[in-house]
């Protein structure tokens, strides 16, 4: 038994105050991670604009690659990096799918609904 397990197993005060204090973190940075997903969806509605005014296609392989690398080498870890890179394989195809409904004028509010 540890000094901060009761004689039951059961958490300690201090215990059950570290995991608030610890979930409460977690939910903030839950809030700042998705208003950047948010934040990073709005950059890349503007590049899809700037892509069809330059008469690009939406997709380009050669800037996903670039940005799975650049997420890759920037992983220190503890997260895993297929596990990190699924994630942002997931995000480049749904910004992709944002970008050709925004084309198409089938993105509603700011949480991109369509209109439909």
């Amino acid at each position: 038994m540890t000094d901060r397990e009761t004689p039951s197993g059961e958490a300690t005060q201090a215990e059950i105050e570290e995991l608030a204090r610890l979930r409460a973190e977690i939910d903030e940075l839950d809030a700042q991670i998705v208003g950047l997903l948010n934040r990073r969806a709005r950059l890349g509605l503007q590049a899809g604009k700037t892509k069809v005014r330059t008469g690009r296609p939406v997709g380009d392989s050669d800037r996903e690659r670039e940005v799975l690398i650049r997420v890759a080498m920037a992983n220190e870890g503890p997260f895993p990096q297929d596990a990190l890179l699924a994630i942002y394989r997931q995000l480049i195809e749904t910004i992709k799918r944002l970008e050709e409904l925004d084309c198409s004028g089938h993105i509603g509010d700011d949480q991109g609904e369509s209109n439909d």
